[in-house]
């Protein structure tokens, strides 16, 4: 019998295994019940604080509409966080060495990860929206605005979703993991998410205007809540180079951990 008249496995396809894995990767999100209350839990509380406790030391009107697009992106790295720790688990507890007996693709089980991670907090970013529209947030976009809010958030979450998968690659441990990828969750707080940028000391404003953060919130607010001057260009290519940066560094330790 040749090559060509062996018998097809079924169902270990890239599509079939990716959509499997998608589905292991979701019911363990549904069984750390915790973790996901915590990812909606957490960037809820936030924008309880900043609206009433900061809000009126910031701003004293309308600061609501100002910090929802900080805490919408608060929200997608919050919710990204737990896959630098998924990752490694697989990588390091011996789930990842069990795939590799498959006949599958190694990397369908990081796409796995990565896809379960973006369905997840799209829908507690809509839960995060929610929350903001019965708080006050009234936002002016109409219905192909909201489209672009939509683009960018999900961009965006798939960016920094590769980049903790990325960090969970290399890390030495879960709680490494965890630690390494903490220090992304910083990036909103140095950016206009919060607070203007006008505010910042001068060494300061350059960073936060133009670290991946920046252009984003400015570009996510003149969309929800009015502004001729929308920079579109900016934050997806940030998304776009973060993802490619994160795919180039997952490959290669990927290759690395296949040759040991």
């Amino acid at each position: 019998m040749t090559a060509l008249d062996a018998p097809r496995v079924r169902g270990t396809g890239p599509l079939r295994s990716g959509t499997v894995l998608i589905g292991r990767s979701l019911r363990h999100s549904l069984r750390d019940g915790e973790g996901l209350v915590m990812a909606v839990a957490l960037p809820v509380m936030m924008l309880l604080l900043f609206t009433y406790v900061f809000g009126g030391a910031i701003l004293d009107d309308g600061y609501i509409d100002f910090v929802v697009p900080g805490v919408i992106l608060t929200c997608a790295g919050f919710g990204a966080s737990s896959v630098a720790v998924a990752v490694n688990r697989d990588l390091h507890l011996g789930a990842m060495r069990r795939f590799r007996t498959l006949p599958i693709r190694s990397w369908t089980v990081l796409v796995g990860h990565v896809a379960a991670s973006v369905l997840r907090n799209l829908l507690a970013t809509a839960i995060v929206i929610a929350v903001a529209l019965a708080l006050g947030f009234r936002p002016t976009a109409g219905p192909g605005r909201w489209a672009l809010v939509v683009i960018l958030v999900a961009l965006w979450i798939l960016a920094i979703t590769a980049l903790f998968a990325g960090i969970g690659m290399i890390a030495g441990s879960p709680e490494a993991a965890s630690g390494y990828g903490f220090v992304l969750l910083f990036l909103p707080y140095l950016s206009s998410a919060f607070v203007p940028t006008e505010t910042m000391p001068s060494w300061l404003r350059p960073v936060a205007e133009h670290q991946p953060m920046g252009p984003l919130v400015d570009a996510l607010r003149a969309l929800l809540i009015g502004g001729a001057d929308v920079q579109l260009l900016p934050p997806i290519l940030w998304s776009l180079g973060i993802t490619a940066a994160a795919g180039v560094l997952v490959t290669q330790v990927l290759r690395r951990s296949q040759d040991r």
